[in-house]
């Protein structure tokens, strides 16, 4: 696979990519559009930082493209929503910089606690005002985090160990597990009014944009501090500078703004109770090697064993989940190009059931491999885990999935209903560890290998209709490698599936449903 890295990567995450033998790399630091634009038909994967723009204009030109890597968290510059239009898998790397840019904001808050970037720019100018910068000690303080992933919890971490208080608000996280780290679970306007120091770890999204406006940093506890190595547009800045000079807040530190690179005349410069750096969070030499050696795993693992790292817009799965969940998830996408092609031309409901072992397994992944199975027959647009759900909603088709733990007859099963003109189900297992049997059909019990080609067949159960069959589909050069037969006494129909070794002939096909007593014939690939 050929890869385009953008903007640049550590020396030691581009060699590892240079190693691989399945790689081709296209090394560059900054790569303008245009010429971005040209390169990007033959690539296949996208490696970017900040600086490039990944919209719907640049994804036109990469119609090869099958993942887009950010190498960092942020994904601001990424629009996910038109990479999953166009089926691309969007990953990031999240761990790499966490301590880094957790030191950052514990060096903001040292630096606006002790004036630090003020008192040195005095000094320099040749003045000594020792009284004029008197701080505060951090010891014995409350710092309110917004958000506790994983930056947030290290810097928590770290400020416990300066004698601090910390409260944290995140409706994704419970009490019991803030607790276990010495940390308070509080609402929003209690952290706001009861910090001292409050530091934002949200991303940036529709209901995090201005999440600090004019009421909510007037909460604020008078005298307190803000601290922003999140993400620009969180804070809104003219409601700070506003608090500022009013005298509400003692002062803020920003590492990221709703514009960047900042402009010169940004009023946020001219203001002496604000610390401002551009954007240096993950920006340390040990996190930008540990970001691309991050990068390379995720991109080798994806390469060589199908493995999704830290995707976005896609089910994750670690290489020991995908040991146990791929012979189901193949038997999964079986199920699913076997009924778009047996079953009812026209469709508006696809139901998943699962029984037994297969139930507690990532039924999202499974239900994808089902959908990407029964469209990428029928459609000639890429089709996979990323567009699947997105192309039958366009299609006003419609998805159901339920479950059962217990399964009376197998360790595991899959259940597959689709619902249009007609109704159509069938059913598979695995036998042994990773053999895919079809064992129902339409209620008919069948024990048929979905593979290359086969023919499904209904006729009216009645002497010489196999045996026609078999003949003529010798004649016509069509050699069986296998046939399974289903039929039930109290039923006038039978059913066949016949593993055939090529495929077959329009007239070989025509002549088969001139047979007598056939009621169907479907020529199936898989």
């Amino acid at each position: 696979m050929r890869v385009l890295i953008a903007d640049g990567l550590a020396k030691e995450g581009a060699s590892l990519l240079k190693q691989n033998s399945k790689i081709e790399v296209l090394p560059f630091d900054a790569i303008d559009r245009t010429e971005l634009k040209e390169k990007l038909p033959q690539v296949d994967i996208l490696i970017v930082r900040s600086r490039t723009q990944v919209d719907k204009d640049l994804l036109e030109s990469g119609r090869n493209l099958k993942l887009i890597l950010r190498a960092g968290i942020g994904l601001d510059n990424v629009d996910v929503p038109a990479c999953t239009d166009m089926g691309v898998v969007v990953m990031n790397a999240p761990t790499g910089n966490i301590v880094t840019t957790a030191e950052h904001a514990l060096a903001m808050i040292f630096a606006v606690s002790r004036h630090i970037p003020q008192a040195d720019a005095t000094l320099r100018s040749g003045k000594w005002e020792k009284k004029k910068f008197q701080g505060n000690e951090l010891r014995g303080k409350t710092l309110g985090l917004l958000g506790l992933g994983n930056i947030g919890r290290t810097v928590a971490e770290r400020a416990l160990g300066l004698g601090m208080r910390v409260l944290a608000h995140d409706p994704y996280v419970s009490p019991e597990a803030a607790a276990k780290q010495k940390i308070l679970l509080v609402g929003f306007d209690e952290l706001l009014s009861s910090s001292d120091y409050v530091s934002v770890h949200v991303p940036l999204l529709k209901s995090t944009q201005h999440l600090l406006n004019s009421v909510a940093l007037r909460k604020m506890k008078k005298g307190a501090y803000l601290i922003n190595c999140a993400r620009g547009g969180i804070v809104d800045e003219k409601a700070l500078l506003e608090v500022l000079e009013e005298k509400h807040l003692a002062g803020a530190a920003l590492d990221v703004f709703e514009t960047e690179p900042l402009p010169a005349d940004s009023p946020l410069l001219r203001c002496n109770d604000l610390v401002l750096t551009p954007h240096l969070g993950a920006s340390t030499d040990e996190a930008q090697v540990q970001v691309s050696l991050e990068v390379a795993d995720q991109i080798a693992l994806y390469v060589e064993q199908g493995v999704l790292k830290n995707a976005i817009n896609v089910p994750n799965v670690t290489l020991e989940q995908l040991n146990v969940i791929k012979p189901y998830v193949q038997l999964c996408e079986k199920l699913g190009a076997f009924a778009t092609q047996a079953g009812p031309q026209t469709v508006k409901k696809i139901k998943v059931h699962y029984e037994g072992n297969i139930s507690s397994l990532n039924r999202e992944l499974l239900t994808l491999s089902v959908l990407k199975g029964f469209l990428a027959p029928v459609l000639s647009t890429t089709v996979n885990f990323v567009n699947a759900r997105k192309l039958l909603k366009e299609r006003g088709i419609r998805v159901e999935e339920s479950f059962e733990h217990d399964c009376t007859d197998y360790n595991s099963l899959v259940e597959l209903t689709v619902t249009g003109d007609d109704t159509f189900s069938c059913s598979g297992t695995l036998f042994g560890k990773e053999e895919a049997r079809i064992i129902q059909v339409d209620h008919f019990n069948i024990d048929a290998i979905p593979t290359g080609y086969l023919l499904y067949t209904k006729n009216v159960d009645q002497p010489g209709v196999i045996g026609s069959m078999g003949t003529l589909l010798g004649t016509h050069g069509v050699n069986i490698a296998r046939m399974h037969l289903g039929r039930e006494p109290k039923k006038p129909e039978a059913i066949a599936l016949i593993n055939i070794d090529s495929e077959p002939s329009t007239v070989a096909l025509e002549a088969l449903r001139k047979v007598k007593g056939m009621l169907s014939v479907k020529s199936i690939k898989i």
